[in-house]
């Protein structure tokens, strides 16, 4: 049994090809694509209401440098977002909860703006990894801890949003199991576990959309240290 738990988190494969890409691909073809009318549906309205909305919050904290890192910041927030909501789904496959994918959304846009840093700042982008006044001895050191920490930081973004999603569909899995076994036994308890199921899914939708915002809120504060 414990062993089904985790088949949720395997990629599925078809003929023994790998169906994470159309997985991927999935939520850029629910977005409706934009009309040259004067004017729009709803639900375009509610597209570029939801775009202006993200681009707004992420470019906020940046200057007229950072502007140009809208497309790919709201892309990637929009890509996070409905690919988590998805994965709530009955009989779906969250591509989020595998490490791999998001350390290889993590490492190279974290590179990126490290690359953006010593190209357009390089003294301070160095000088990050000494704080002024530190006494002499401990120099070696403190740029040891700090390169260390610069260096762990596409580990923890990919890391953190893999285990919050993980946790959560697990929970739901044994909470949703244990409703189904203790239904012919005892249904009252079974109604219990239904009602916290039900609260537990209304708190993971809230964490899908929370953890795509972190994800990109934290990869704009490493770009507004190197601009």
């Amino acid at each position: 049994m414990n062993l089904s738990f985790f088949d949720q988190f395997s990629s599925p494969s078809l003929l023994g090809i790998p169906l994470i890409l159309i997985a991927m691909l999935l939520p850029a073809l629910l977005l409706p694509s934009l009309k040259n009318r004067w004017i729009t549906d709803r639900l375009s309205t509610l597209q570029l209401w939801l775009i202006n909305l993200i681009t707004k919050q992420l470019m906020i904290p940046l200057g007229k440098k950072g502007h140009k890192w809208a497309l790919i910041l709201t892309s990637l927030m929009l890509f996070l977002l409905f690919t988590n909501l998805l994965g709530l789904l009955p009989y779906t496959f969250t591509p989020t909860t595998q490490l791999s994918m998001n350390l290889a959304l993590a490492f190279p846009l974290w590179l990126a703006t490290l690359l953006t840093g010593l190209r357009n700042q390089p003294s301070i982008s160095l000088a990050h990894l000494l704080p002024e006044g530190t006494p002499t001895p401990l120099i070696p050191a403190l740029i040891l801890i700090e390169t260390t920490s610069l260096l762990i930081r596409p580990l923890a973004l990919g890391v953190r949003l893999t285990a919050n999603l993980t946790a959560g569909h697990l929970l739901i899995q044994l909470i949703s199991t244990a409703t189904t076994v203790l239904f012919s036994t005892m249904p009252t308890i079974s109604l219990l576990t239904l009602m916290i199921l039900f609260l537990l899914t209304l708190l993971e939708v809230a964490v899908a959309m929370i953890q795509a915002y972190v994800f990109v809120l934290l990869l704009s504060l490493y770009l507004q240290e190197n601009i």
